[in-house]
């Protein structure tokens, strides 16, 4: 009888499809294979061997395998596999996500060929008039092991200089250096970074990877150089043959970080996130597959990669909602991390100045080691912060006057400022003063933002756009005005109250274009008096040494949302901003503009002592049954109306009658109109983890068998960070 295999594809399909194996060929789980799908052929992952297919039903056979090694080592499929289990996503949807792209489609798993030149021949018979071909002879002639066509590319050489060498049999091919001889970089004796006091008390609590699977919680206030405790622990515990993996919340944080690591680590530094192009993805794989003795800096999806020696993982930023994916298949990079550490037997660092309420009552709980740090590196000292009421008071730009003041003094100094405005944009509504129209998107149920700069009314839920008009559309009045801050007006305030003095917008609209972030940050850390302007982009991680005030426009967003989790996230993202103020020798100083002064969450975070905020927000979670204490799931649907919608919602509700299971809804969504689509949810909430998940599972898998109107969905969202 043939051996039969069970195959996962990259389909929304919570099944798996046998083949038969032919004859002479030996599958393993995790490994790559070409089958016959329908009319067309399809790449699939092995899931198991030697299965029993039904009876009565012919099968086909697998067509060919495209390696002869597993692309998914054990460790890394047994992950995947929980996590599918976990967050109720289609198991091979889950598995294809650990591959880069060009191995989803089917591309063989083979680095691109890097191109290395030598010198060689005499560069002094080149005619007088070959200038720039005898510069470029001269530039290579420089590197006895030779040089990539990359650098030399980079270095302002064209190929086809390169080329007319070649073919004068001046430069020839090189062999590319393998990673016996880049060994050497590997190894390369960097001494680790002097701690201060308080990191080494900080660093020698935190486990060996002797120890095997330990979690800590490292709490540093900002500023208190985490980051360098990072690289002393790898310093000393990782071996030259381990593999380590660096998890950070953003791309835009990554080249900072990347620096840093680099100054220590050399070449053994390598980066993943989504700004790779598709040949710099599958070599970077590669290396983690092989094996390679590594220090990967990445985002999220990191955590999914197929490492085969990984020693230890850090987790920056731990709080960070980055960290949640979106949509799809919604996993959390943290909480994955802490499993694969869990399954790879060694420790994890995760570490904030702000840690997430569930972290933090793991470490209450005793489930992590909690490490506090709270005291800046060198002579720095936390900034002051101060509530600036703002009722009654005028506004320009949304800056009052004692704020302006405080900018001018900051820049007479010779500082830089940073101003925070959490909406990117010029005002999140255009409103007509004489008939009260507001430009609303007719896709969602949200209002348009103006962008003066390019003169355009945008959606920032699902990117629909329109021509700004200085007239009311409705009503054809010229009392057709802005409604409130955004990124582009303030740097337009600021840019008229502070004329000499540069004023630097980030925000997702101004680091659109590859590489603008670090252009940023090179003027920033110029040290040369400026004002920032931005998001949250500008609240995570940063280090700006000269910037000594923090101007935040309005506070209180967090305050009264309906998400249960909106209190947590301000302080939060106040806190991580403020933490920009004054992280080198001179003194910070933090202005929160605020209508409610009086609130006691706000007065608390004058004091600065985020834990005490914590554990104030930790009993509000537990008086009012909300996790951590207790377990969550989101069932999201979404159709062409908001009946089919709640009809999906309905049948869930049925099906989710069980004892210990808490249910509230459907319920619209707080957008309840997003790009034509209609969405509503239903919260299912419990203290009874594992009872939910196994029901999550039987609900998954009866609706997968039931048919819903056409053009609907359904999705689940397992441990939510959003619940709007």
């Amino acid at each position: 009888m043939p051996s039969t295999a069970r195959i996962a594809l990259n389909r929304p399909l919570r099944r798996l499809f046998d083949y038969i194996v032919p004859e002479g060929v030996t599958l393993t789980p995790g490994q790559r294979v070409k089958i016959p799908f329908g009319r067309q052929q399809a790449v699939g992952l092995v899931v198991e061997t030697e299965v029993a297919p039904p009876e009565g039903i012919s099968l086909k056979p697998v067509q060919s395998v495209l390696e002869k090694w597993s692309a998914l080592p054990s460790e890394t499929f047994q992950l995947l596999s929980w996590a599918s289990d976990y967050y109720q996503h289609p198991l091979g949807e889950c598995l294809f996500t650990a591959l880069p792209p060009a191995l989803r489609r089917g591309r063989p798993a083979l680095e691109k060929s890097e191109d290395w030149w030598q010198a060689c021949g005499n560069g002094a018979i080149l005619p007088a008039t070959a200038h720039k071909q005898k510069k470029l002879w001269d530039w290579v002639s420089q590197y006895d092991q030779g040089i990539k066509g990359s650098e030399i590319v980079k270095a302002g050489f064209t190929r086809a200089q390169l080329k007319a060498l070649h073919d004068k049999d001046l430069l020839k091919p090189a062999t590319t250096p393998g990673i016996s001889s880049q060994s050497q970089l590997y190894r390369a004796e960097v001494t680790a970074p002097t701690l201060s006091p308080a990191q080494t008390e900080a660093a020698c609590q935190l486990p060996s990877p002797d120890d095997g699977f330990n979690a800590s919680l490292l709490y540093g206030i900002t500023g208190s150089g985490k980051t360098e405790i990072y690289l002393h622990y790898l310093k000393k515990n990782l071996t030259a043959d381990g593999q380590a993996l660096v998890l950070v919340p953003e791309i835009n944080l990554t080249p900072q970080t990347v620096a840093r690591f680099k100054r220590y680590f050399g070449e053994r530094i390598l980066v993943w996130h989504s700004a790779l192009n598709d040949s710099e993805r599958l070599n970077v794989w590669l290396k983690v597959r092989n094996g390679e003795p590594i220090i990967l800096i990445g985002t999220r999806s990191a955590v999914l990669l197929p490492f085969k020696a990984l020693k230890t993982l850090i987790v920056d930023e731990e709080h960070d909602s980055s960290y949640k994916q979106g949509e799809g298949f919604r996993y959390s990079g943290r909480d994955v991390a802490v499993y694969r550490a869990h399954l790879n037997q060694c420790p994890i660092i995760l570490g904030s100045a702000t840690p997430s309420l569930e972290s933090y009552h793991n470490a209450l709980n005793g489930k992590y080691r909690l490490i506090r740090l709270e005291e800046r590196a060198g002579a720095a000292l936390p900034p002051s912060i101060s509530l600036l009421d703002i009722r009654s008071r005028p506004l320009e730009g949304g800056l009052s006057r004692p704020a302006l003041q405080a900018l001018q003094q900051t820049l007479d100094k010779g500082n830089q400022a940073l101003v925070f405005v959490n909406r990117r944009g010029f005002a999140p509504v255009m409103m007509c003063f004489d008939c009260g129209h507001m430009v609303e998107c007719p896709r969602c149920d949200t209002r348009l933002t103006y962008h003066r700069r390019d003169r355009a009314m945008r959606c920032h839920h699902c990117d629909y756009q329109t021509a700004a008009t200085e007239t009311c559309p409705k009503c054809k009045s010229q009392a057709f005005k802005p409604v409130g801050q955004g990124t582009e007006q303030t740097e337009d305030i600021l840019a008229a109250n502070f004329p000499t003095t540069p004023i630097v917008r980030v925000d997702r609209d101004s680091t659109q274009r590859k590489g603008s972030i670090q252009t940023i940050l090179q003027q920033v850390n110029t040290g040369e008096p400026c004002i920032l302007v931005g998001t949250q982009m500008l609240a995570k991680g940063h280090d700006f040494p000269n910037v000594t005030l923090v101007v935040v426009i309005n506070a209180d967003g967090g305050l009264f949302s309906v998400d249960f989790r909106a209190p947590e996230q301000l302080i939060q993202t106040l806190l991580q901003v403020s933490g920009r103020a004054g992280r080198g020798t001179k003194t910070g100083k933090v202005l929160v503009q605020t209508c409610h002064s009086d609130h006691p969450l706000l007065k608390a975070l004058c004091h600065g002592r985020y834990l005490s905020m914590a554990d104030q927000l930790l009993a509000e979670r537990e008086a009012g049954l909300f996790p951590p204490f207790r377990a969550m799931a989101i069932f999201r649907a979404e159709a062409d109306t908001m009946e089919q919608s709640l009809q999906i919602l309905d049948s869930i509700k049925r099906l989710a009658n069980a004892p210990g299971i808490e249910v509230w809804g459907p319920l619209p969504a707080l957008i309840a109109r997003r790009a034509d689509r209609h969405r509503a949810q239903l919260i299912l909430n419990t203290d009874r983890r594992k009872h939910l998940n196994s029901l999550l599972s039987r609900i998954c898998q009866t609706l997968e068998q039931q048919r819903i109107p056409k053009g609907a969905k359904w999705m689940i969202d397992v441990d939510p960070q959003e619940t709007g």
